[in-house]
């Protein structure tokens, strides 16, 4: 019923008589409804050009949405369709998580091995412009759509970074195909999974890489799971996530929305369960949403090391209400909070070891390395007989074996898990 009332109500509204407004007087909600009827009525009868009746109401309906959080918005029926095809993990664009942040567009994360991520985005990145079209005042899915085109087409983004001067970015769309687990194995004995985000079959594809090692390796003797960049998702998948390694009956996420009514808990099942090897989660400013329930849940119950640096700190929930005319609303209906009863909202999770010292370090290594001109950089130098070598195309599995050895962080967390492990055998 709930769900045809935000269909209805607002026609009844510009139909409503003063009459009806009288009968109320008492109530401010009417009086408020009754200026709005007329300032419906104002613009319909005075502006310069007539201007269609629906055009006026969804443009109420999304102002109404802007007022509340950055999150909360209305979806055409075309944007809707758009919404549900990236739920199943396959959409076109360039490939990043936004948000809006101080009334501009921001990048919480760009989504990896897409052209956003190839192309430099970073986390915290402000969208100042689209196309040489201004982002202010946008909603988060009027900004989608302009991102959003056909494979092969460019896009120009006007990006402001901290501690660096404003610059464009050309960007040629592609189809956005997300897989969201990439795994490789170490040693025979260690599992990294990096979770790239939270789709429909994020959880079927890590219990699947972790079946697979098993099988291949007979043992799985400790888990990295690298929540890093990872701008979330589904509610349902981190909970199902956080399920394959919980015991039955475990506290995974509550939420609570504005009645005792909509308070909620989400419990571990008897799902196939991995509970005999230690886990350690890398986080960073990046990881938001369904990654800060994994890490919040796990990290509760003391089945996890979370490392790294605090997350990005998005701690509400939103629901999808379809409307009659195919369209929907995304409306914030409650904050999560983790078994402790944490809430992440603006806090974000902290990490049990901190690596910010250590990620600084890298970063600044990074920016000196790009400062200064070697051989290697000049145009038309010798190949070098290490780059003859690197120009045999990798495969994925090879790729990512290479980014894992490379990886500062990465190595450091593995040192961390390897005692872990030898801790837990020392103890048992």
């Amino acid at each position: 019923m709930k769900k045809v009332l935000l269909v209805i109500f607002i026609p009844l509204v510009v139909l409503a008589t003063p009459l009806l407004f009288s009968q109320n007087q008492e109530d401010g909600r009417y009086l408020e409804l009754q200026n709005f009827a007329k300032v419906l009525n104002i613009l319909e009868k005075n502006y310069v050009e007539a201007i269609p009746l629906n055009k006026l109401v969804t443009g109420a309906i999304k102002g109404m949405l802007r007022e509340l959080d950055p999150h909360s918005s209305y979806m055409s029926p075309e944007a809707f369709k758009d919404f549900e095809t990236e739920t199943s993990g396959e959409f076109g664009g360039i490939g990043i998580e936004i948000t809006i942040d101080n009334n501009q567009l921001t990048i919480i994360s760009p989504i990896e091995d897409t052209p956003a991520w190839q192309a430099g985005l970073q986390s915290k990145d402000k969208i100042t412009a689209i196309n040489g079209t201004s982002t202010k005042g946008l909603s988060l899915i009027e900004a989608s759509k302009m991102l959003k085109g056909r494979r092969g087409d460019k896009v120009t983004l006007s990006i402001s970074r901290e501690n660096s001067k404003p610059f464009d970015v050309l960007i040629t769309r592609a189809s956005i195909k997300v897989k969201a687990v990439k795994s490789v194995s170490i040693e025979n004995k260690f599992l990294y999974t990096k979770i790239t985000s939270f789709i429909e079959n994020t959880s079927s594809q890590l219990e699947k890489a972790l079946k697979e090692h098993i099988e291949k390796h007979k043992n799985l003797t400790g888990l990295i799971i690298d929540l890093r960049r990872n701008p979330g998702g589904l509610l349902d998948q981190s909970i199902r996530v956080s399920d394959l390694f919980l015991k039955e009956g475990l506290p995974i996420v509550s939420t609570r929305g504005r009645s005792e009514e909509t308070k909620d808990v989400a419990n571990s099942t008897n799902r196939v369960k991995y509970l005999d090897f230690p886990i350690l989660i890398l986080i960073d400013e990046g990881s938001a949403s369904a990654s800060e329930i994994v890490a919040g849940a796990l990290q509760d119950h003391n089945r996890a090391l979370i490392v790294g640096t605090k997350s990005f700190g998005k701690g509400s929930v939103q629901s999808i209400m379809k409307l009659g005319d195919g369209g929907a609303l995304k409306i914030t209906v409650a904050r999560y909070y983790t078994p402790s009863g944490r809430s992440i909202q603006a806090e974000g999770i902290t990490p049990d070891l901190s690596l910010e010292n250590l990620v600084l370090e890298i970063k600044n290594e990074k920016e000196n390395k790009s400062k200064k001109l070697r051989e290697r950089d000049m145009t038309n130098h010798l190949t070098g007989d290490h780059e003859l070598k690197q120009q045999k195309p990798l495969t994925q599995a090879e790729k990512l074996q290479e980014e894992t050895l490379k990886d500062p962080v990465l190595i450091h967390s593995l040192n961390y898990l390897k005692a872990m492990t030898y801790s837990t055998k020392v103890v048992n």
